[in-house]
């Protein structure tokens, strides 16, 4: 569990210095067709949000429309900083990665959550990156973990993630593999 915290700060951490690096840009397309830079910061943020919310014990229905919509404001990077923060704080509490969390997709665990935001901000962080023309480098240990998980997953799941997934070789990098099954090239 050390590790996907660990591996949480260090996307996080990333994800953040994009942010700062948007300003001027939040009208830029991403690879998120259906999204701009703003937008996109606006749905990790929103995401963020409800982190430690949920880690409290709050089901959807306590927390209702709080992050709906726009949650950036005025100030996205301000906004983004404070949600990161406090999902950060929220995952670090003592014994809230053995707690179980109400998801929209039903109950999880909560280190599956962190998973699953983890995988949010590596690839949306991909997104960003490419969407900034800046360097598109995931994490090596962050692709390698994301790549056993979802690899598996995906298949189980007969459903595609994030975007159609795309053909990928063995001899593609792990990274070219892991953005192909979210429907992404690099």
């Amino acid at each position: 569990m050390d590790e996907l915290l660990s591996l949480h700060r260090e996307n996080a951490q990333r994800f953040t210095a994009l942010v700062t690096a948007a300003l001027g840009h939040w009208d830029d397309p991403t690879p998120c067709t259906d999204w701009s830079v703003r937008q996109l910061v606006n749905h990790l943020t929103a995401e963020h949000l409800w982190a430690p919310e949920l880690l409290a014990g709050r089901t959807i229905a306590d927390v209702g429309t709080a992050f709906d919509g726009d949650v950036l404001g005025d100030d996205p990077v301000a906004a983004w900083r404070r949600a990161i923060g406090a999902s950060i704080d929220a995952f670090a509490t003592q014994g809230v990665l053995g707690r179980t969390v109400e998801l929209s997709s039903g109950e999880r665990a909560a280190h599956e959550y962190l998973d699953e935001l983890v995988t949010d901000l590596a690839i949306h962080g991909w997104d960003l990156a490419t969407a900034l023309h800046l360097d598109e480098t995931i994490d090596p240990l962050t692709v390698d973990r994301l790549l056993i998980e979802w690899s598996d997953r995906a298949a189980e799941l007969g459903h595609p993630l994030f975007a159609e997934p795309l053909p990928s070789a063995p001899s593609d990098d792990p990274q070219t593999r892991l953005l192909a099954i979210f429907g992404r090239r690099l």
